[in-house]
């Protein structure tokens, strides 16, 4: 019997944004604001997921400081299960300095900290394999690819698994994410990230992801991109069909760290409530547009309330 519906796996940081006017290659310009959020791309996920009232655990590492606390309280504060995020004593927390600016570019630099830390023995095998979906995210380092390689070996065929490998695992090509791909239902990317995996444009790589075993591809576009014609927000495709989500026209973006965490998290509530993919990709979309419109990956996600009053208001 399944006991929770969606576990986390991947980096716990502290974001540390730095909102500019611009984000240079070279010079001297002044920081507008600057503040501490808590993020990582799985754990925005499940957060956002624990929002909506889905039963959700995470597993990770976090040190034994203020940050890691921090962390640890703001998951439990929407009902997210903490027992299996280990505390590295002696390490410090993970962290990511963010620079954002107006147009929505961001820049990101991995201090992965206690995150490199975490092993094999510290995953409960048990405790995921009980799971109807494991979410799974990237680490900075090649020896915790190596702990979710082993994971996913490990998981029930019970078990659904869905990826967001980021631009961390992307660049690492096919060959060495082709046996996490085989197993994976849901492959969550945007369009940098499938140039960088495939070397292919969002069509090609979608096509090429399905065939190397996953079953849905769900490709972000920013603001929107023109796909067979049509703009659209996001590209979704599985073995039989295509979906292009058109953008919304709602209210500036604040900040875009997380957007495509809270896509994914809209994308899985519509898989777990048997919505059809164009549904899922409308629902990723809208929890996306909630994210973007306050500072920080996880200040902007709805409640269950706030999510159905969009979508039905869309």
């Amino acid at each position: 019997m399944k006991t929770m519906e969606v576990v986390g796996l991947g980096a716990l940081n502290t974001d540390h944004i730095y909102k500019v006017e611009r984000i240079l290659e070279d010079g001297e310009t002044v920081v507008l604001d600057a503040s501490s959020y808590p993020g990582g791309s799985a754990a925005n996920t499940i957060y956002g997921l624990a929002r909506l009232g889905v039963k959700t655990g995470f597993c990770g590492a976090v040190g034994d400081d203020d940050e890691g606390k921090l962390l640890l309280r703001d998951f439990e504060k929407v009902g997210v299960d903490t027992k299996n995020i280990r505390i590295k004593h002696g390490a410090k927390t993970g962290s990511v300095l963010c620079l954002s600016d107006r147009t929505g570019g961001r820049s990101l630099y991995v201090l992965p900290g206690a995150n490199s830390q975490l092993k094999m023995a510290d995953l409960d095998t048990a405790y995921i394999n009980q799971a109807s979906m494991l979410h799974i995210s990237s680490f900075a380092n090649d020896k915790q690819l190596e702990v979710v390689l082993k994971l996913v070996a490990k998981l029930s065929p019970s078990v659904r698994l869905s990826l967001a490998p980021g631009a961390l695992y992307a660049v690492k090509g096919l060959k060495a994410l082709a046996p996490i791909l085989k197993r994976t239902e849901i492959l969550f990317l945007n369009q940098g990230e499938v140039r960088q995996l495939t070397g292919k444009d969002v069509i090609s790589g979608a096509e090429i992801c399905l065939r190397l075993g996953c079953r849905i591809v769900a490709i972000t576009l920013g603001k929107g991109e023109k796909i067979k014609k049509t703009t659209a927000a996001s590209y979704i495709r599985d073995s039989k069909n295509e979906y292009l989500i058109k953008p919304q026209n709602l209210a500036a973006s604040m900040d875009t760290t997380g957007a495509g965490d809270a896509f994914a998290t809209g994308f899985i509530y519509g898989l777990l409530k048997g919505k059809g993919l164009e549904e899922c990709g409308r629902l990723g979309d809208i929890v996306a547009k909630f994210c973007i419109s306050k500072t920080g990956a996880r200040a902007g996600f709805p409640s269950l309330k706030e999510l159905a009053r969009r979508y039905h208001r869309l």
